[in-house]
């Protein structure tokens, strides 16, 4: 039987990827060299008329583009695999569409560009013969020279960009920028003002240039003081128009901080219980406080630099262009080596940097060793072998300084003789054209002094873009954030105006979601009625916390039903909830904030201030706030730290009543309140006539307050063991009596 072959190793596939792509891309530029370059001018002279010669340029770069398109697409689909497969190769053939895109548009754009500057002057109409790359070797070499940078930089930006990039920096930018809201309508009039305000710096060189000329011509000193005069102001205006873009842009972003820190404040708000438990107040707090800051002033700061520079290189390129293509090609081609060469060798710099740190924190290592053992070493006559080991050390170091020192002389020759070539080729060439008469002197004065700009502009970019693209990275952690979907329902819409209050645990169960296996509550059944006070006795840990943060909707049942007038708790819109089931705890928590704001807090009706006494007479807080200079407009500090224990509990439960709840929670509320405070609690369960009109938990250590309960719950375990009356209870003579007679009465809250 012939056997099948074996399959071929992954690392030949990829092999064979690579070598069809190199392949491909090597046939494509063969024939955009054989076949393209001569035969596109000649179809193009045959179909467009010669009185029309830059449509014919047009056409040829047309084209050009679209053949050379058809092949890349061709090569990309011949060698795309497996992501896994190909992920190299397709790295830089991704480049190629972009690179037919280049070597199509450039000339044409070009050719138009000049034909606009030119505008109004009389022009040679076969100036765009010079164009075409197909008339020369030179123009073709020169056309891939300049359109390989412009290639690759799309190709960067555009995986930047693309979601799932190989920077993943795509979506941040997209979900900044939809932060900026109705404001990045301001964008647009922002770079019109940086255009204008960098053509009009433009202007310094550019009448440098003029003067030099008409200085050489002996030109009326008219002419000068008027072109000197119009320079000031250009220069003015460019001042001008910069300090308006900067303060409208920095306004704007002003407004999206105060923005995105409000909407990753909210997306905090909106989440479970659960996540405020697992996560840290102060980690939350930086990350709505300290994260959104340190983004926006980075994009302040940074962003600002890097749009700014960005308009004024682009504008100085195509002033560069509009004066001399030649030399512009050469200050773009030498670009490479003004600053990547450089950029290498600083690494290679701050490498050995590192080195020589680690090596002398080793060599002050050996030293602080040997100085704090000096008795074991004399002890073992080994001092020479510490001196010896100690002067390797140095030796060590000290050839690593000489390399650093070598690093950083050649990072600075290199930083240097570079610019120095840049400006002796570009003054060598700038001479031969203007000794050709093809440039004036005055023209080449400008040209240098926009390429010096140029070349800041671009060292600029290469230093802030990195940093601007941190910052984008950061915003991640922010977006983390905002993207989070709570784990509790949302809020439901059900509301009734005509609510009872009847509340019914039928078979409620629940875990902890940290603790997904240890059931807290184990099928809790009992019904809370209005006009009636249910009394929840039990020990420590039983649950009974747990049955009050369920009862607040703060947490769901494991399992069970847990209803309100029959409907589930959830159901219920939020606010409309909140408001029918009010809950004060052992130790409620106010906020830094006046009394009247506490009272009122979470209504979205602001009760009157008549309302606001009313509530808090019946609570017992009326008589202290009253004694104080600011009365209801005292501030009660962070937290209410300037109240006594019995003083928070007065002003919660006032804020509870003022609610005129149709479920009230009291959960250990009355233990630091005086004893006229416990009567007057007393009163409002038992003899307020409001009290037929809501359902009451209550949770306490106070007999007096239990024994009155319409019903007592004993709870244990998670689990209902005893209910029933006082009277009922204490004669089964069960867990209930059991606590009763115990010391401290009903035991210590939980």
């Amino acid at each position: 039987m012939a056997s099948s072959a074996p399959p071929a190793p992954c690392g030949c596939h990829c092999l064979s990827r690579a070598f069809l792509a190199w392949l491909g891309s090597t046939l494509l530029l063969l024939a955009d060299w054989v076949l393209l370059r001569p035969a596109l001018p000649g179809m193009s002279s045959l179909l467009v008329p010669a009185a029309l010669p830059l449509l014919r340029v047009w056409v040829v770069g047309l084209s050009r583009w679209a053949v050379l398109w058809l092949g890349a697409r061709g090569v990309l689909r011949a060698t795309v695999g497996t992501k896994s497969e190909s992920k190299e190769v397709q790295g830089w053939l991704a480049a190629l569409e972009p690179l037919a895109a280049a070597l199509g548009l450039a000339l044409p754009g070009l050719a138009l560009f000049r034909e606009l500057g030119s505008w109004g002057f009389s022009t040679d109409n076969d100036s765009t013969r010079l164009l075409h790359w197909g008339s020369r070797l030179d123009a073709f070499v020169l056309s891939y020279a300049a359109a390989l940078p412009a290639a690759a930089l799309w190709h960067k930006l555009r995986s930047l960009w693309m979601l799932g990039g190989h920077r993943g920096s795509g979506d941040a930018v997209r979900r900044l920028l939809g932060c900026l809201g109705s404001e990045i309508r301001r964008l647009p009039f922002i770079l019109v003002l940086l255009v204008l305000s960098c053509l009009g710096e433009m202007a310094i060189p550019f009448f440098t240039g003029r003067l030099t000329d008409w200085i050489l011509q002996d030109e009326a000193a008219a002419a000068f003081t008027r072109n000197i005069t119009l320079m000031c102001i250009l220069t003015i205006a460019s001042a001008v128009l910069e300090f308006m873009a900067d303060g409208i842009y920095n306004c704007t972003m002003g407004r999206v901080h105060s923005h995105l820190q409000g909407e990753v404040f909210r997306a905090v708000l909106r989440q479970e219980t659960e996540f405020f438990q697992q996560n840290q107040t102060g980690a939350i707090t930086s990350r709505v406080t300290e994260d959104t800051s340190t983004l926006s002033e980075s994009l302040s700061e940074e962003l600002s630099l890097l749009l700014w520079y960005l308009v004024r290189g682009l504008c100085l390129l195509g002033l560069m262009l509009w004066g001399s293509l030649s030399l512009t090609m050469v200050t773009l081609i030498s670009l490479p080596l003004l600053f990547l060469l450089p950029k290498k060798l600083g690494k290679w710099y701050q490498v050995l940097a590192v080195q020589v740190r680690e090596s002398l924190a080793k060599s002050s290592q050996v030293a602080i060793e040997v100085l704090s053992a000096m008795p074991t070493v004399r002890s073992f006559a080994n001092e020479e072998a510490e001196a010896q080991k100690f002067r390797q050390k140095l030796q060590e170091m000290e050839t690593l300084n000489q390399k650093e020192a070598l690093a950083y002389a050649v990072n600075l020759w290199t930083t240097s003789i570079s610019g120095m070539l840049l400006k002796v080729g570009i003054l060598y060439i700038g001479g031969q054209l203007v000794t050709n008469g093809a440039v004036s002197s005055g023209n080449l004065v400008t040209f240098v002094l926009y390429q010096i700009q140029f070349t800041t502009a671009v060292e600029v970019l290469l230093s802030s873009y990195p940093r601007v693209q941190k910052a984008v990275g950061s915003s991640e952690k922010i977006f983390e954030y905002l993207d989070r979907i709570p784990c509790c329902p949302a809020s439901g819409v059900l509301t009734s105006s005509k609510l009872e209050g009847v509340v019914q645990f039928q078979d409620v169960s629940f875990a902890y979601p940290n603790h997904p296996d240890v059931l807290v509550l184990q099928g809790l059944t009992f019904t809370l009625r209005p006009g009636e006070v249910t009394a929840l006795v039990g020990p420590n840990g039983s649950g009974k916390s747990t049955v009050v943060a369920l009862l607040q909707n703060l947490y769901q049942p494991t399992g069970g039903k847990l209803l309100l007038d029959g409907e589930p708790l959830p159901q219920y819109e939020h606010c409309y909830l909140h408001q029918q089931v009010a809950a004060v705890g052992q130790e409620p928590q106010l906020f830094g904030r006046s009394f009247r704001e506490n009272i009122v807090y979470g209504l979205i009706q602001k009760p009157t201030m008549e309302e606001i006494t009313a509530a808090a007479m019946e609570s017992g807080a009326h008589s202290f706030i009253s004694e104080l200079p600011q009365g209801y407009d005292t501030e009660v500090g962070e937290a209410g730290s300037q109240l006594s224990g019995g003083q928070r509990q007065a002003v919660a439960l006032a804020r509870a009543l003022i609610r005129k709840p149709r479920v009230l929670i009291l959960d250990d509320a009355t233990s630091a309140l005086d004893a006229n405070s416990q009567l007057r609690v007393e009163r409002i369960l038992y003899e307020n006539p409001e009290r037929c009109s809501r359902s009451v938990l209550l949770i306490t250590q106070r007999l007096n307050l239990v024994e009155r309960a319409d019903h007592i719950l004993f709870l244990e375990g998670g689990t209902i063991c005893e209910a029933g009356t006082h009277q009922q209870l204490m004669k089964n003579r069960g867990h209930y009596w059991t606590m009763v007679q115990a010391p401290g009465g009903l035991g210590a809250p939980e």
